[in-house]
């Protein structure tokens, strides 16, 4: 498993701690700013590697610290990639997304075919808790095809129009990659071999990425600026529907809600699409879409780094 992080040390170790107990055989954590308290305990651990990426790093590895983070995730892939030479596979993922699987990774990728190249973990996205805990209830996103801008409007009201597949993320997931491959460049959400995308992928039945992109309201909108900005809903990014159709990105989505409504319309929508209410899983559970998965974060980062609070 590979992470570029920027965190605090309870949700760097958590993360660590669940793909150990998952059964990676090796972590490799590039900080991107430097976070000591975690970057002690991962450097304790066997099945950690740590990279400080500070200037020292980046002028030596790459020549330049690159401005934008998704650069910055992309070249720490392909570093840890072309040094793998004794694992079998190869993830890089966030350090708010954790793979789950229901017969084990490590089998799950053995069985694979050798020709197969690479293997998608499809998302689901987190229902957040009033209570700020570690989500329990996900949604799986709703599929292509026609029928999908009805599904989207029948679970999200007012919203559906504007959010991919339901997701406030990402509905592209992430990749585990065969290592000892030629020319092989590791993108975000895609893998290029020769310069063009690794096209023969397959989507194991019960592998998947759950992704804490959204845990409360309040950590909802302390990460919205950034996004916003330069992450997730900044303005580059298509939207479900082009806007000569009326539709919008999440970019513009967010811009006009604010300018339009306040903090009562981001309000509006994070209670109709992130929170983990009655009425949104039943609409889910309705629709085929519902998951359920005990995390257990905490008891899992206490087995593998004791004495650390979390």
């Amino acid at each position: 498993m590979v992470a570029t992080v920027r965190a605090d040390t309870s949700d760097i170790l958590k993360f660590a701690a669940h793909h150990i107990e998952a059964g990676a055989d090796r972590l490799i954590i590039y900080l991107d700013e430097d976070t000591s308290g975690a970057r002690g305990a991962l450097e304790e651990h066997p099945a950690c590697t740590v990279i400080l990426c500070d200037e020292s790093y980046w002028m030596t590895e790459h020549g330049r610290r690159p401005l934008r983070h998704q650069v910055r995730q992309s070249q720490n892939a392909n570093h840890a990639y072309v040094r793998a030479h004794d694992l079998d596979w190869i993830a890089h993922i966030d350090v708010d997304e954790f793979i789950a699987c229901d017969t084990g990774i490590r089998e799950t990728l053995s069985a694979l075919a050798p020709a197969v190249k690479t293997a998608r973990l499809r998302p689901m996205e987190a229902l957040a808790r009033e209570d700020g805990k570690t989500p329990e209830a996900f949604k799986a996103f709703v599929p292509g095809g026609a029928a999908r801008r009805e599904t989207a409007a029948r679970l999200y009201p007012t919203f559906g129009a504007y959010i991919k597949g339901g997701f406030v993320s990402h509905v592209a997931g992430k990749l585990f990659v065969r290592t000892g491959l030629n020319n092989i460049k590791l993108r975000i959400h895609n893998v290029l071999q020769n310069q063009a995308k690794v096209e023969d992928e397959v989507a194991p039945d019960g592998l998947g990425l759950a992704h804490l992109h959204t845990t409360s309201w309040t950590h909802w909108r302390s990460h919205l600026d950034y996004r916003h900005a330069k992450g997730s809903y900044r303005s580059e990014l298509r939207g479900p529907l082009p806007p000569e159709q009326g539709g919008m990105n999440l970019h513009d989505l967010f811009s006009f809600l604010i300018r339009d409504q306040g903090e009562a319309g981001l309000r509006a929508f994070y209670d109709e699409v992130c929170a983990d209410t009655p009425e949104l899983r039943s609409r889910l559970q309705a629709a085929g879409l519902l998951r359920r998965l005990d995390l257990d974060l905490n008891a899992t980062a206490a087995r593998h780094f004791p004495g650390v609070a979390v």
